[in-house]
């Protein structure tokens, strides 16, 4: 299939667009206040440099698990500045970019960790978004299948097949749960052990 020319007003319609036609697919999905914010989020990590701090002149990948350890010893407005960041970089980092995960010490299962706990975190210091109580916490339920949508959505944009997906992950003997096979819209086999 040919490379197509995508046309949308502006990006964050244009992740919203695909997560939202993702998420009508899957078999349970996330409220459209969820894909309306991480669309948000994926529009403000376009850029690379988000992912990267300067110190000392030089430029590294941001230590998410020291900054979220960090966060707690600073004033209520900073905590909520970090939180968000190692949240919303964790979200990214798990669905958009999980490939990149393979190159790097930690496995998905440790940045899942870090973002589930920083956006739990970060409703206990501003649980509202969008006139949405404990709209942080919901994220964090939300996390496992909202990174599926996010790293279908980037196979499907790289030019990949995302009903392969899976399907990939089962053949390279990678682990799949129950919530990746529901979101991707495979009901899972329910095996039950006779003793």
């Amino acid at each position: 299939m040919p490379n197509q020319i995508i046309l949308s007003s502006n990006l964050k319609g244009f992740f919203f667009e695909g997560l939202s036609e993702i998420n009508k697919k899957s078999l349970c999905p996330v409220p459209e206040s969820v894909i309306y914010y991480s669309s948000d989020v994926l529009d403000k990590f376009s850029l690379s440099q988000t992912f990267f701090e300067t110190n000392e002149g030089k430029v590294r990948e941001k230590i998410l698990g020291m900054k979220l350890l960090e966060a707690s010893q600073l004033s209520r407005e900073e905590q909520k500045k970090i939180y968000k960041e190692v949240a919303d970089m964790s979200l990214m980092v798990c669905g958009y970019f999980s490939e990149s995960v393979n190159k790097k010490i930690v496995d998905i299962n440790y940045y899942s960790q870090l973002g589930k706990m920083a956006y739990s975190h970060l409703n206990n210091v501003t649980p509202s978004f969008l006139d949405i109580p404990c709209f942080y916490g919901m994220v964090s339920t939300c996390f496992e299948s909202l990174t599926t949508l996010m790293t279908i959505m980037a196979t499907k944009n790289r030019g990949g097949n995302e009903d392969n997906l899976i399907f990939k992950k089962i053949m390279a003997d990678k682990p799949v749960s129950d919530k990746e096979l529901l979101v991707s819209g495979v009901l899972p086999q329910l095996t039950k052990k006779v003793s």
